[in-house]
């Protein structure tokens, strides 16, 4: 089969497409025909060399997926050949042909959701998931910022917020961005560029300020957060890339909470409730991946400086 695959640590250009050996399963695995591989900007770090986690090289790059499962091993029980199904994580690599995973990695894909659309669940819709709910403690009446939400990470926190009965402020850089952050359900859509842009949050939230941010570059807007965030509010930190000085002085007036999301901490049982919340999104229409670019396997180069180039549009993903 044909593989992206990783020989040293670097820029894209160390995304190279090969032939590779069929994955074969063993006990309680499954072997998923992809016909669609999610991109992540935490797969760019893992390529630079610059993520806490380094996996031995060669790899294959990618944990998102959706395709047909082909092969499964003894003891698989919930899965046969011929499901559809989005991958939640995968030994062997997501940007292929075919990609290894445990049962427990892959999860039921609703006909009404296309393959594009399932490489768009895992780390996007997870990430929201497990900030809003499961680190935030949301409520319905809440308010919640979301910050780039015209990406991957914030469409899904805009589509959870909504349908758990938050009120809902996203911020995108462009027109296009913003028109797509009110179509995905958000309240109020504002350019986080824009001068008087704490001014618009205030007015959105009546003076109060928002319960929870979703934020997405702490290292640009954390310090503005925590003058935006109402009084014992919470700050879910998404994304990050770089150092920044703060006053602790801000988050004390407030008793804020600044809490980090990454979801390679999330326990096995976690992870079993978060993607019962997915499906169950996937199958009543709650939650709808957006797709804003699809590409060539062998682009994955491409795949990669775009998603980490500002105004982001929905979910970046390769076909095989």
């Amino acid at each position: 089969m044909k593989a992206i695959r990783v020989h040293q640590f670097g820029g894209p250009e160390v995304l190279r497409i090969e032939e590779v050996a069929d994955p074969v399963p063993g006990p309680g695995q499954v072997v998923v025909d992809v016909k669609a591989a999610g991109v992540n900007p935490v797969d760019t770090y893992i390529r630079a060399g610059t993520y806490a986690r380094k996996p031995p090289l060669p790899y294959t790059p990618g944990s998102d997926g959706a395709g047909v499962v082909s092969l499964v091993g003894s003891e698989v029980r919930r899965f046969k050949p011929g499901d559809r199904v989005y991958v939640g994580g995968t030994s062997t690599g997501a940007y292929a042909e075919k990609a290894l995973s445990e049962e427990s990695q892959i999860h039921p894909l609703p006909e009404r959701v296309s393959f594009a659309q399932g490489a768009g669940v895992h780390v996007p819709y997870a990430t929201a998931y497990r900030a809003l709910f499961q680190l935030g403690h949301a409520r319905a009446g809440d308010i919640a910022l979301v910050h780039g939400a015209s990406g991957g990470v914030g469409i899904a926190g805009v589509q959870l917020a909504r349908a758990a009965g938050l009120t809902v402020i996203g911020t995108a850089g462009s027109d296009r961005g913003r028109a797509l952050v009110l179509e995905q359900g958000a309240h109020h859509a504002i350019d986080h560029n824009a001068g008087d842009f704490a001014d618009q949050v205030q007015a959105a939230t009546g003076g109060r300020g928002p319960n929870l941010i979703l934020e997405m570059l702490a290292n640009v807007n954390l310090t503005k957060d925590l003058q935006l965030v109402a009084t014992h509010g919470r700050i879910l930190v998404i994304g990050n890339r770089g150092t920044i000085e703060m006053n602790p002085r801000d988050a004390m007036a407030k008793e804020a909470i600044i809490q980090g999301v990454l979801l390679f901490n999330v326990t096995p049982d976690d992870s079993m409730r978060i993607h019962s919340a997915l499906c169950a999104g996937l199958e009543n229409g709650s939650l709808r991946p957006v797709v804003g670019q699809e590409l060539a396997l062998a682009d994955a180069p491409r795949a990669h400086q775009a998603v980490m180039t500002p105004g982001a549009y929905g979910k970046i993903v390769l076909t095989p």
